[in-house]
């Protein structure tokens, strides 16, 4: 969790719960809520002009997800939509900022989770630039991994689908596909039925 659950409803926070396939916001929306999943998988994305998705994040449990729209007055430039049936915190603007007045040590909590995410953006917009399909896959997985701390060989689970993976780099569900089959030919990844590990 970026902020304790806990502490979260102590301050007004309410707990709400989602179906997979509901909007918790969509883009145009007044930002009105800080957000933090305490279960379930979450969405962001936009979808562009010729009605393809783009993901920019798959926020999951303990994750907090469009943080800094709070922070300032723009609408949304994205959606969060419910991957699966979630429950999540949100607790009110106004709320939350005499929260965080009470208890200025979390500010560094969200900024450090926020800096994270960065980090990973500007890992994947490069991984974006190439025009290779396999070598945008990789760099994704490989972030991932060394993200969730895993170091053998084939021993991550790549927690993306084959869809997802394609809205993620931009690429072509079926470029995806055989991309995956050639990394597994090339030994970079094993394929267990749907699943992949890095």
């Amino acid at each position: 969790m970026i902020i304790c659950e806990e502490l979260l409803l102590s301050h007004g926070a309410e707990l709400q719960n989602y179906n997979s396939g509901e909007f918790i916001f969509e883009e145009g929306a007044t930002p009105r809520y800080y957000y933090q999943i305490k279960s379930g998988t979450v969405v962001i994305n936009s979808i562009l002009d010729d009605g393809k998705e783009f993901i920019h994040g798959i926020p999951f449990e303990g994750h907090c997800f469009a943080e800094t729209y709070v922070f300032h007055n723009s609408n949304y430039a994205i959606n969060a939509i419910a991957v699966t049936a979630c429950e999540i915190l949100r607790i009110e603007k106004n709320k939350f900022f005499k929260f965080l007045m009470k208890y200025p040590e979390q500010i560094f909590n969200i900024y450090s989770y926020t800096a994270d995410r960065m980090h990973y953006r500007y890992l994947t917009s490069a991984a974006l630039s190439f025009k290779d399909p396999l070598t945008k896959i990789d760099l994704v997985m490989k972030y991932l991994k060394d993200y969730f701390g895993g170091k053998e060989k084939h021993s991550f689970l790549i927690p993306y689908t084959r869809q997802q993976l394609a809205s993620l780099t931009g690429l072509r569900i079926e470029t995806v596909i055989r991309t995956v089959k050639k990394m597994e030919k090339l030994d970079m990844v094993k394929i267990d039925s749907t699943k992949i590990y890095y």
